[in-house]
């Protein structure tokens, strides 16, 4: 990456925060129905800065707690803990952007997506969400991480929550 196109990245992180800070002066709270304030982790990842990206999503959590993510958010989330030594919280997230589209690592990993009968609830949970994954196995910069994925989601624990959260979803598509 050029130092233009860091800088060019910064600003936008910047210009986010600064959006969202007149946003909160203005209104008394975040009415961010763009979803900007979800911009930012996919940037910090590109610049590499993962301790940036983790002082981020401190502040994320502390001022929309209840949000629960898009998939995609999700696992930029994972990957900042995985880069920032926060192992078991990756594993927890990992599990979370599992449950909100269970496609997203096939996808990730240039598996052939193959519907689940379930209800997926929403369409961010739907296998065309999946298509939408802007990150893939293939890039240099997660190798480490996608070595680390692929042997985290193939646990028996991890097997075992997925089934047990794929029949609870089958279970609501029948009922």
């Amino acid at each position: 990456m050029t130092p233009k196109q860091t800088e060019r990245l910064k600003k936008k992180i910047t210009d986010i925060k600064r959006a969202l800070a007149a946003e909160k002066r203005k209104l008394g709270c975040y009415d961010d129905s763009r979803g900007r304030r979800y911009m930012p982790l996919r940037y910090f990842i590109k610049l590499s800065d993962y301790a940036g990206g983790l002082a981020y999503l401190k502040w994320f959590q502390k001022n929309f707690p209840d949000d629960g993510g898009f998939p995609e958010f999700l696992f930029e989330w994972t990957i900042i803990l995985f880069k920032t030594g926060k192992i078991k919280e990756a594993e927890k997230k990992a599990f979370q952007t599992f449950c909100r589209n269970p496609y997203w690592f096939d996808k990730f990993f240039g598996k052939p997506i193959k519907p689940i009968d379930m209800w997926h609830g929403s369409n961010i949970a739907a296998p065309e969400y999946a298509e939408a994954l802007a990150y893939s196995n293939e890039q240099a910069d997660p190798a480490d991480f996608c070595e680390w994925l692929e042997k985290t989601i193939s646990t028996d624990e991890f097997v075992d929550q997925r089934a047990k959260h794929i029949e609870i979803y089958r279970r609501l598509k029948s009922n």
